[in-house]
């Protein structure tokens, strides 16, 4: 008995090729720099108790609230320089031509 062999199409087709910025690497460094910022923010910062309210917040607490401000702030940072240099490698895009090929049983 023997194997049927597959039947196999191969194609020319062209494709644009650009250089990208990898989207997880930029977020995940705004991320981190925002965690720093607030960490330096409540380093800096002064615990004494407020003179309207009379009441001392922790360390935790501040940096926790501080952390809501500043992660979301460098997200959008650095999505925004991501997306600048997405746009501008899109510019310099190559159309190619590749080989492509079908298999099928």
């Amino acid at each position: 008995m023997s194997t049927p062999q597959p039947h196999r199409t191969p194609e020319i087709v062209e494709a644009r090729v650009h250089r990208a910025p990898r989207w997880g690497v930029f977020l995940g460094i705004g991320v981190g720099l925002g965690v720093v910022l607030a960490f330096v923010l409540t380093v800096g910062g002064s615990f004494q108790a407020s003179s309207a309210t009379r009441v001392t917040y922790p360390f935790g607490q501040v940096f926790g609230f501080l952390l809501l401000w500043t992660v979301p702030a460098g997200l959008a940072v650095f999505g925004l320089i991501a997306l600048g240099l997405e746009r501008a490698a899109r510019r310099r895009e190559r159309v190619v031509r590749v080989g492509r090929e079908t298999v099928a049983e």
